[in-house]
């Protein structure tokens, strides 16, 4: 069991979940809905990351750098792929959607790290 990344993972799925409740709640009266649709977008895809890194706390990969990355790429991409259309939404901010792209090929190279760690794995 990777113990930093069911952390991280567990972590980022409350804050997930917040996020979630206060754009359905607090914001739905409060930001137009094309905005309230990119703060959704980023509470889900901070959640199916959450999920990831759960995954890969609880697989049977094995420790491994390519674990070690792909953990890594999946929290920049949701600090800079959710966190930037949080800000989007929040602050109506149209530079913080330049930011967006960066933390979706961080999400990518998580994914490819994630993927060459199975490869790579050998069973003991």
């Amino acid at each position: 069991m990777d113990r930093r990344s069911l952390s991280l993972g567990a972590a980022s799925a409350f804050i997930a979940v917040a996020a979630g409740a206060f754009g359905a709640h607090a914001l739905r009266a409060r930001l137009a809905p094309e905005m309230l649709a990119v703060f959704e977008t980023g509470a889900r895809y901070q959640m199916y990351h959450a999920l990831a890194l759960v995954a890969i706390g609880f697989g049977s990969v094995g420790p491994s750098k390519w674990i070690g990355f792909a953990r890594n790429a999946f929290v920049a991409g949701t600090l800079l792929f959710s966190g930037s259309l949080y800000l989007l939404a929040l602050t109506d901010t149209k530079w913080w959607g330049a930011v967006t792209p960066l933390g979706g090929v961080a999400f990518l190279c998580g994914w490819v790290c994630l993927a060459i760690a199975a490869i790579r794995h050998t069973e003991s």
